[in-house]
């Protein structure tokens, strides 16, 4: 067995529980050094979903903010979840898919570690919506996560640039404020799990600076303007502010990058 080969089923299953399961058992084998990294499998170009929730275009959605009210709470986790449920699958993409032997085994731990810590955060958010009286899939839920994976798919450098360092950055601006407001209702259950995911996500955009950082050098190029040159290529949309600068700072992400583009 081999970490590229397990990445590629995590992706070919579609059953949620299940693909969290896959991932935290392939994570749990890596760390014990039980798997070598190639692999024969190459990943598809879509992962496996389940029939539900039904999928659209994030202009067809409404928008959805935190509240006090059942409802809103359940659209709001449904939202985060989905969004989880797709970092999972982009995490252990971004290894089958680039991934090979002449990269460092520190690139393949970083981004298992990433992929275990996404499909935890699908599992608290998919309980929580269960406490609330919700499910994953009762909604419908927007496509526009993988187009940044097909977007990107021919990059490894473009890959990074977007996805943590623009996708996740986002969640690292404007996660504190659901936060505030749930302790605000006294939903200490939901603050609590949206900390565990905060905490973990400056890690993540970390990650992605840090190897950003490396390939851009190795490649010859100054780090700053090759990732303000890819997201321009292959972001299809704009950077909005306020920009969360605590956060960021600790992930080594430097303002320059962000508030200059």
């Amino acid at each position: 067995m081999n970490l590229i080969d397990g990445a590629v089923a995590v992706l070919e299953t579609a059953a949620p529980e299940e693909k969290v399961r896959l991932s935290h058992d392939l994570a749990k084998l890596w760390r014990d050094g039980a798997l070598g990294i190639l692999g024969t499998r190459c990943p598809p170009d879509r992962p496996a979903r389940p029939e539900r929730p039904q999928l659209c275009a994030p202009k067809d959605l409404p928008r959805r903010k935190a509240g006090g009210n059942t409802a809103k709470r359940i659209a709001m986790l449904h939202a985060l979840a989905h969004i989880e449920l797709n970092a999972v699958d982009l995490a252990w993409d971004l290894i089958a898919r680039f991934g090979g032997d002449h990269l460092p085994r520190a690139f393949f731990d970083d981004w298992v570690k990433v992929a275990d810590e996404e499909a935890l955060h699908f599992n608290l958010l998919s309980r929580r919506l269960n406490d609330l009286g919700g499910a994953y899939g009762d909604l419908p839920a927007h496509d526009g996560l993988w187009q940044s994976a097909i977007e990107t798919a021919h990059d490894l450098l473009a890959r990074l640039a977007v996805v943590p360092l623009v996708l996740e950055a986002r969640g690292l601006d404007v996660t504190p404020a659901i936060i505030a407001e749930m302790e605000r209702v006294g939903d200490a259950e939901t603050s609590g799990i949206l900390s565990i995911i905060y905490r973990d996500e400056v890690g993540h955009v970390a990650t992605g600076m840090r190897w950003f950082d490396h390939f851009a050098r190795a490649a010859g190029r100054e780090p700053k303007e090759a990732w303000q040159d890819l997201v321009r290529r292959h972001f299809r949309g704009t950077l909005k502010p306020p920009f969360n600068r605590d956060a960021r700072d600790r992930a080594k992400m430097p303002a320059e990058f962000y508030s200059e583009i």
